[in-house]
């Protein structure tokens, strides 16, 4: 039984790998970096602002909601 958990759970993993980012509704830092050209180090800085309109925090990782993000950043002349 362990062992079909754990194939699931990689053929989701592989699933969600394979999704292009600009149609994925969360992305990680890493991931919106890639999308929007800015810094990593910027993102987190930006996520850990208080009342930060994009990000959700899951247990240890944070993830940022992507039109929530795309909301913000059109909203801005800079970041």
């Amino acid at each position: 039984m362990d062992n079909e958990i754990l194939k699931y759970r990689q053929r989701l993993k592989e699933r969600a790998a394979q999704k292009p980012i600009w149609e994925k509704a969360c992305l990680t830092i890493e991931e919106a970096a890639e999308y929007t050209g800015i810094g990593r180090t910027k993102l987190r800085a930006l996520v850990r602002q208080k009342k930060c309109p994009f990000s959700m925090p899951t247990g240890n990782q944070i993830l940022i909601v992507r039109e929530k993000f795309d909301d913000y950043i059109k909203g801005r002349k800079r970041i």
